[in-house]
């Protein structure tokens, strides 16, 4: 089997693959990931991506409908000799015939990277690649902890620059698992502290959209430290300036998720305990993070999840009066049920 465990992706990205290996399958869920690993890989493999007789770009539907393309494309000879490189990315129609020929055929002085999907395990493109000595299957699953923090250092490194550790941690607290938008985000700050050597937690706060000053947060907070009123002024106003409900939603929703998590994870921490190691969590938020934690305990969140839940899913469908109606009042509820769990 050649299926790469998804943690040593990147440390292969980063050795290259072995050069006898000549077909690469990118695939998995986050398709922003899946295309800054491709681009990484043909930079490895590529000494010129700007060289179109070195470098090959094939999309996946027109291979779908000329599957001995592939195949022929990797026997050409370059026309000033050198190895060859195949690019191929996702298209909507099915291509594994294309790199089932391929890795038949005899290939050499050519790789090919192929771009990809969500690949179930039976998908017939996967299996090939995962069942042949000639191919190699690299996943890409939503960015953790840890490969955040790689991604941050190693893209920052790149423009000349070093992040403190705690502008780190609040950085990383802020991305999501979607690797083109933490790319976008980590870019932005990089164009900010450009020249001055080293990034520090006031450049993070003052360029990166979603840290933990996020506006959303003034009501999540409000709502999860019992603020009944509070909670309901500022939803009135986010609703004024045009804020979608299903975005209030989902942040609040992401945030008790967090809450049981941690409260799962450290079921006799103290709140102070529990804050102290939460990673990414802005210091303006502390003190209300530890009030949040004193009252709600792991057994009293699980329902306030599956309001959020089943409150993301009927905003969806209702009209935008209704929906706004719903969320406010989820908020509400979740307010007034904080304010009876005294800290």
């Amino acid at each position: 089997m050649t299926a790469v465990k998804a943690g040593d992706v990147e440390g292969l990205i980063r050795r290259g693959p072995d050069p006898r290996v000549p077909v690469i399958l990118i695939y998995g869920p986050d398709t922003g990931l899946v295309a800054d690993r491709a681009a990484r890989l043909i930079a490895k493999l590529v000494p010129d991506p700007d060289d179109p007789f070195a470098l090959i770009r094939l999309d996946g539907d027109v291979l779908a409908g000329d599957p001995g393309r592939l195949v022929d494309e990797a026997g050409t000879l370059g026309m000033f000799g050198g190895s060859r490189t195949i690019w191929v990315r996702s298209g909507s129609r099915n291509y594994a015939p294309a790199v089932d020929a391929a890795l038949k055929a005899p290939i050499e002085g050519a790789r090919i990277v192929v771009e990809a999907g969500d690949l179930a395990k039976s998908a017939p493109l996967r299996t090939l690649c995962e069942g042949s000595p000639k191919a190699l299957a690299l996943p890409c699953y939503p960015d953790d902890e840890r490969t955040l923090a790689d991604l941050i250092d190693r893209t920052l490194q790149e423009d000349g620059l070093r992040i403190d550790r705690d502008a780190r941690d609040l950085l990383a607290g802020s991305l999501g698992s979607d690797r083109r938008a933490s790319l976008s985000e980590i870019g932005k700050l990089s164009l900010y502290a450009r020249g001055q050597g080293s990034v520090a937690v006031e450049d993070v706060e003052a360029i990166v959209s979603d840290v933990g000053a996020s506006v959303l947060n003034e009501l999540i907070d409000a709502a999860f430290s019992g603020r009944a009123g509070e909670a309901e002024r500022t939803y009135r106003r986010f609703r004024h300036e045009g804020m979608d409900p299903s975005a209030m939603l989902g942040a609040g929703l992401r945030h008790a998720l967090q809450l049981l998590s941690l409260r799962l994870d450290n079921p006799r921490g103290s709140a102070s305990q529990i804050v102290a190691n939460w990673r990414g969590l802005h210091f303006r938020r502390k003190a209300t993070a530890e009030t949040q934690l004193a009252r709600w305990s792991a057994e009293a969140l699980r329902p306030a999840v599956a309001w959020l839940q089943d409150a993301v899913l009927a905003c969806r469908r209702a009209e935008p009066d209704l929906a706004h109606a719903q969320a406010q009042a989820i908020f509400l509820r979740i307010a007034v049920e904080a304010s009876r769990r005294r800290a």
